[in-house]
């Protein structure tokens, strides 16, 4: 095994070591690495002049992320529970359609793994045919560069965009380890391809890029909880993560309002009670639903958003993506004025991966 050396800043913190794994915790030295492969490496760590060579433990990190992802997800049915409880909430009525679909899929065992499907983008039987709809639409069929979203039921999606010799535009899952990856077959081996369709292959085999990539997405592929087919109102999980993608990739003029929106979704997951007078300036609307019996396309007239809005942008949401913070400095420093700051919001607890 090769011998790598890498360098981590004290957001993944570590106290104690063991010949197969690490854990992490508040950091008081720092940690030297350096890899090209990342499925096997050693690890130097320099703590008063002590050096010990350890390996990471795959499946401990994997129960380490899950552990985080079920802390996240926690926390959302918490806010859920007070929102819905709270009438006098704005978004209240999102929480009752969520549960109710949430409720609904989990009834009918029509959800797939990861289970139970609350608070997640549900993963729902037939999402591979539902993508093979998708991949047959001519939207699909004439884009270079497709941006899909990191949840499971579009798994299928994101390797039939690669598969297909497309570029694939993914972001880090809650934006909370970078902005977004760029991957292609050309990138890849017959081997690897699969791997690189999953969050971690993402991260491990993608190019990561910045706010100044000039690029041009063709094709958004978004996630969704609830869908109405005769207005292309959408609902995602609440974390708001997919419009704020939407609006760095209108900012860096990647997007436009003629870039066709899809969803994949269980037919059971299609609703007709979104209230389209209650959305807000930034929820992003769907042209085309793939379902696993049929393609819907909307004739949304719901208007697009035109990038972020930093009024709607909470202090706390701010402190939670680095991205943002990053854009929001650029563009203060371009214009010589402070942006706006929304009011303030309990948000869930990002699950950090420690890889």
């Amino acid at each position: 095994m090769e011998l790598h050396a890498l360098r981590i800043s004290s957001v993944f913190p570590l106290t104690s070591i063991t010949k197969h794994s690490l854990i992490l915790s508040k950091p008081n030295f720092p940690i030297y690495l350096n890899f090209s492969n990342i499925s096997k490496f050693s690890l130097t760590v320099d703590s008063s002049q002590k050096k010990n060579d350890v390996v990471f433990d795959d499946a401990a990190y994997e129960a380490e992320r899950h552990r985080l992802d079920a802390e996240a997800r926690k926390a959302m049915a918490e806010i859920c529970e007070l929102e819905t409880q709270e009438n006098e909430d704005p978004k209240a009525w999102k929480w009752v359609i969520r549960k109710r679909v949430w409720n609904l899929m989990e009834a009918r065992n029509i959800a797939q793994f990861p289970r139970p499907v609350h608070h997640r983008i549900p993963s729902f039987i037939g999402a591979s045919i539902a993508a093979d709809k998708l991949s047959e639409l001519e939207e699909f069929k004439v884009a270079k560069c497709v941006k899909v979203n990191p949840d499971t039921p579009q798994k299928h999606v994101r390797f039939l965009t690669l598969d297909g010799g497309k570029q694939l535009l993914t972001p880090q899952p809650r934006l909370r380890t970078g902005f977004f990856s760029v991957l292609e077959a050309s990138m890849l081996s017959a081997g690897t391809i699969k791997e690189a369709c999953t969050s971690p292959g993402v991260a491990k085999y993608g190019r990561p890029i910045g706010l100044d990539e000039k690029i041009k997405v063709d094709l958004i592929v978004i996630g969704s909880v609830a869908v109405d087919p005769k207005t292309g109102a959408r609902l995602g999980k609440g974390e708001g993560f997919a419009e704020l993608e939407y609006g760095m990739l209108r900012y860096m003029g990647a997007i436009d309002d003629s870039t066709p929106v899809v969803t994949s979704v269980h037919d059971e997951q299609l609703v007709d009670d979104i209230p389209i007078d209650k959305l807000l300036i930034h929820d992003v609307p769907v042209d085309i639903i793939c379902t696993p019996t049929r393609v819907i396309f909307t004739n949304t007239s719901i208007p697009k958003p035109q990038g972020i809005y930093w009024e709607k942008l909470s202090p706390e949401k701010l402190r939670q993506i680095r991205i943002l913070r990053q854009l929001k400095r650029k563009i203060e420093q371009e214009t010589g004025q402070e942006l706006p700051t929304g009011p303030s919001e309990k948000l869930p607890p990002t699950a950090q991966r420690q890889r």
